[in-house]
């Protein structure tokens, strides 16, 4: 076992991500979407608590309500790694949760990317970051983009990543008290399904769209009625298939600003995007504790 990490506790973010643009371009035979869409990470997350132990156990605290043990991404995905790896390690894992359920920013992917990157790390298992993006994406198809850790534009049906570097700005980010199914959402018959393909650099140059937000609109009126209340103040969009809305500011204090304005009942929150997870930023720091421990 990690001699630095024997039996401490040690803190794992596990950011949320928005959409900042999504695209129908396209539905293959098997009825799977294609699309072009980008991620970008903001410094809100999550935290995963994760004490190893020897028990070869895997445990999580609390429990979620209506969720079994075995069906959380969290625990799923510690399984996929302790199976893979045949490490007889086990691990005791608390959960902090702060982003929002539901809301399409990526709270249960994150949280199973931060799981399997964490205890790569504290197990000493050496997967690559491929091997572990791979496992990811049985659990989950935005689980990779957390794994890697970079913004990234994605393509295929949201597999085929590369990556990029939008601008970090900041962002109100609202999430309606509405639970939105993604397969009514994609299965919709008036879903938009034959936008151009574009190449990056012309996407980025664009004004950013989401194809699923007209259809979103219209089953949700809180959904519509939220998003034309933000874009009174600045661009403003749905992020994936909901529910959670954005609204783009260059300044934390002009966020903040319209944040303040919103009804009481609202739940929001203002968040900074960046480009680089901060998941990574807390690797990199156990990495080197652990080097200067040796």
């Amino acid at each position: 076992m990690n001699a630095l990490l024997n039996n401490a506790a040690t803190v794992w973010p596990s950011p949320a991500k928005l959409n900042l643009f999504l695209y129908i371009t396209g539905r293959q035979a098997n009825g799977y979407h294609e699309l072009q869409t980008l991620f970008q990470f903001i410094d809100l997350c999550d935290e995963l608590e994760i004490t190893v132990n020897d028990s070869g156990r895997i445990t999580l605290f609390p429990d979620i309500e209506g969720v079994k043990t075995e069906d959380n991404l969290i625990w799923k995905a510690a399984k996929s790694l302790q199976d893979v790896t045949r490490s007889p390690l086990g691990a005791h894992i608390k959960i902090k949760k702060i982003l929002p359920m539901g809301g399409g920013i990526g709270g249960g992917s994150s949280n199973a990317a931060t799981a399997l990157v964490a205890l790569n790390f504290l197990w000493q298992t050496h997967c690559s970051i491929d091997e572990l993006a791979q496992l990811g994406l049985a659990l989950g198809a935005d689980v990779p983009v957390f794994v890697r850790g970079f913004s990234a534009f994605a393509e295929g049906v949201g597999e085929k990543l590369s990556p990029a570097t939008p601008k970090e700005q900041w962002y109100l980010v609202v999430k309606p008290e509405v639970s939105i199914a993604t397969v009514d959402i994609f299965t919709h018959p008036k879903l938009t399904r034959n936008t151009p393909k574009r190449d990056l650099s012309t996407l980025l140059d664009s004004v950013y769209e989401n194809d699923c937000e007209k259809i979103v609109r219209m089953l949700y009126p809180e959904v519509d009625k939220q998003l034309s209340w933000l874009l009174q103040y600045a661009p403003s969009r749905l992020t994936g298939t909901g529910s959670c809305l954005f609204a783009e500011f260059d300044s934390e204090e002009n966020a903040e600003k319209v944040f303040h304005h919103l009804p009481d009942n609202v739940s929001a929150f203002v968040a900074k995007g960046c480009n680089r997870s901060p998941l990574l930023e807390t690797l990199a720091k156990y990495q080197l504790a652990q080097t200067q421990s040796v």
